[in-house]
């Protein structure tokens, strides 16, 4: 792995989060080019300069963020190993650049790209509130049959205080709870147990001059029914994007329970 300047990592630090992955790899690519063995300041500036000036030709119409959860992550509800590229090549099949070319008057920029953040579990490092579609782990907990000895684990492993113990069982308060699965894994009696296991989705999420954080489509999805769900967001989106409005725009204009609705009559129509 190629080495950087102290002044080269601080100026990567201040490059917008969303490209920041992407300017880091050309910026690599310049130093290595020259066969340096150390990325210094010269390369970053030499790659930010060309990166602006031909900004469009980075564009590729969709960015697909994950979090840290596939190293190793122990706070993981969900395993998504391969959703993310299973993503990746849904996206590429859909040309979004050409699409946004033919709706942007101008250059296309970074933020006309239709984004999705996959995070493993609510600690949600991958920022899906902010993005066009933000998955994120859930588990729910179920209360099985099998008798809870009081041992009060799970009631001190929840940081949400959705746990009490009542009536010699668990009671588990759902508008508190956000599936993380931690009360499950470490139920020693099985009294606690996997219920519905998947992702949450968060649809509309935005930053800019109008920030807005990203609305939850009712119910958890099953992992691999992920891809089809993405799909039905991206239709709505080409749907009614005319020129180049970021998802959470139409979804202001359209209204969020439109998208509901028209997941629901798509999830009934036959295939």
């Amino acid at each position: 792995m190629i080495k950087w300047s102290r002044e080269a990592n601080e100026a990567l630090s201040r490059v917008p989060f969303f490209v920041r992955k992407r300017v880091k790899i050309r910026v690599e690519e310049e130093a290595a080019s020259v066969g340096a063995y150390e990325v210094t300041i010269e390369h970053v500036r030499a790659c930010q300069k060309r990166f602006l000036n031909r900004m469009e030709d980075e564009v590729k119409g969709f960015q697909v963020e994950t979090c840290f959860g596939p190293t190793g992550c122990p706070n993981r509800a969900v395993i998504s190993d391969g959703l993310p590229q299973k993503l990746e090549k849904k996206l590429l099949k859909r040309n979004l650049k050409e699409f946004l070319k033919n709706r942007v008057t101008g250059p296309l920029k970074m933020h006309h790209e239709f984004r999705i953040s996959v995070s493993d579990c609510p600690n949600a490092c991958s920022r899906p509130q902010i993005f066009d579609v933000g998955l994120i782990g859930a588990c729910r907990p179920e209360i099985s049959i099998e008798p809870c000895t009081q041992c009060g684990a799970c009631v001190e492993v929840c940081r949400e205080n959705a746990i009490s113990l009542e009536n010699d069982v668990p009671f588990v308060d759902d508008e508190k709870c956000l599936y993380c699965g931690q009360c499950v894994g470490i139920c020693p009696t099985d009294t606690l147990q996997e219920g519905a296991k998947g992702f949450r989705i968060l649809v509309g999420g935005k930053l800019g001059r109008h920030p807005r954080l990203a609305e939850e489509l009712p119910g958890i999805f099953k992992v691999e029914d992920i891809p089809e769900q993405i799909d039905r967001c991206l239709d709505y989106y080409q749907q009614y994007c005319l020129k180049g409005e970021r998802f959470g725009e139409i979804l202001e204009l359209k209204g969020f329970n439109g998208l509901v609705d028209y997941h629901c009559e798509t999830k009934k129509s036959p295939s």
